[in-house]
């Protein structure tokens, strides 16, 4: 991967629109990826609803809006009061009478945004980050956004870039996914959960929690979508038990964004307080310092990031590194130090390490390397 991509010159007049819907492109069928037959569910109206405003600057009556959504007009209705949220909405009259028509003010119709061709290669360079997502509407929009960025990149350019038309870098400025992961059977979930985390709308869903195994129906105000090792996370407020979790989308069904209503997002919201840097997104009260060697091969690996926000480094005798930090819950630890085999040993605090020792001779005596030993067996 070059350390930059090739100067070049601002595009006068090209790029993306930034508004809701109006990246849409006949092009996006070829990429849609074996999205489940399901309801129509009011997100996607509205969605919908935002397309045709913004196609059609002079305005639509309530009829036809009803007629293009399938809806009454009644429903069409109160549709629009939802979209008065995002626009100010206005109506108007042809000449000499007639229905009423609803549009966006043209001073809030999306607009273009200029790019230049290196900022370009920069966004799709990180197009693979959305893998996960094939099948959803969400990744629907993302993929006629890279369309479009796609025909700019492959512009001839101009001045020094008159002839790398043909370089193709959008195909070798690339992301790489960790361990991809693909949610075909949880679209609906994902574009109701990005719905309610856009708009600040309470998300209702069926959900499994990882001890008890069994469902329950909960309200989820959702504060933050994340990605992590590309698995689908929310960071929310579980408002049965008034306090703010994080649940991952993998455990999610039946999912509905409630779009009449509206939460508060606290100001206080920092999405990077819930995460344990490559430990995963983890939030706990407890408090761990934690200690780990690496020997030299592991050493330029650790040296080079930043795996916690309170990791201090030390060398060690022979080009190996200590590496200490202050977590707040050890189960992500001791799976990472695990990865590292022979290249990591954890120091302290000695829960950690009796759990890897455990882990270890387990995974021995699975093979038939052994007999478990006391802690393993107390473990069982």
């Amino acid at each position: 991967m070059p350390p930059t991509a090739p100067a070049g010159e601002p595009l006068a007049g090209e790029g993306f629109a930034d508004g809701h819907g109006a990246l849409c492109s006949p092009a996006v069928a070829t990429l849609r990826v074996g999205r489940p037959a399901g309801k129509f569910t009011q997100h996607r109206r509205l969605d919908r609803l935002r397309e045709l405003l913004t196609r059609h600057p002079k305005g639509l009556t309530l009829a036809e809006l009803a007629e293009e959504l399938g809806v009454t007009e009644r429903s069409m209705r109160r549709y629009l009061q939802v979209m008065k949220e995002e626009f100010s909405l206005e109506t108007s009259r042809l000449r000499g009478g007639g229905p009423q028509l609803w549009r966006i003010p043209s001073a809030e119709l999306p607009r273009k945004v200029d790019l230049r061709r290196t900022q370009v290669y920069a966004l799709l360079a990180a197009r693979r980050l959305f893998e996960p997502m094939q099948g959803s509407a969400l990744y629907e929009e993302i993929s006629a956004a890279v369309i479009k960025l796609t025909n700019v990149a492959q512009r001839p350019g101009r001045g020094p870039n008159a002839l790398g038309a043909d370089a193709r870098l959008e195909d070798r400025f690339m992301y790489l996914p960790f361990a991809p992961k693909h949610y075909a059977e949880r679209t609906e979930e994902l574009d109701e959960l990005f719905q309610a985390v856009a708009d600040l709308k309470p998300l209702q869903v069926l959900y499994r929690s990882s001890g008890k195994g069994r469902e329950k129906r909960i309200v989820i105000h959702p504060y933050a979508m994340v990605l992590y090792r590309d698995s689908i996370y929310c960071v929310g407020l579980h408002t049965e038990h008034g306090d703010v979790r994080t649940f991952v989308l993998d455990r999610m069904r039946d999912a509905q964004c409630l779009v009449t209503e509206r939460f508060e997002l606290p100001a206080d919201f920092k999405v990077d307080d819930y995460f344990q840097g490559e430990l995963g997104v983890w939030r706990s009260q407890e408090r761990h310092k934690v200690v780990i060697d690496f020997d030299a091969a592991g050493a330029e690996y650790v040296r080079m990031r930043r795996v916690h926000p309170t990791q201090r480094l030390a060398s060690l005798p022979g080009g190996g590194v200590r590496l200490s930090m202050t977590v707040g819950n050890l189960n992500p630890v001791a799976s990472w130090v695990l990865e590292w085999g022979a290249r990591a040993r954890a120091v302290e605090p000695p829960e950690l390490v009796e759990r890897i020792v455990r882990e270890l001779e387990e995974a021995r005596a699975a093979y038939g390397g052994g007999k478990r030993s006391g802690a393993a067996q107390r473990a069982r």
